[in-house]
């Protein structure tokens, strides 16, 4: 997490079901950061899956790139 926060670069959080998800550029990789906020935390960390229906609310937010 620190690394991602300190060279990473955040685009864009949307809301999904019980988390904010904070979207972030790093090293040419999109990273998903899913926050919990009722409980204060950090759940999940990972790569962004392209084929994931979750890709429409980043999509109406951004236009994503992908090489």
């Amino acid at each position: 997490i620190s690394t991602l926060y300190e060279h990473g670069t955040f685009i864009t959080s949307i809301r999904y079901y019980k988390y904010k998800v904070n979207l972030y550029l790093l090293n040419g990789f999109y990273v998903e950061v899913f926050v919990n906020h009722k409980r204060g935390q950090i759940e999940k960390v990972g790569l962004l899956d392209r084929c994931h229906t979750r890709m429409k609310f980043y999509c109406d937010q951004i236009r994503l790139t992908f090489n």
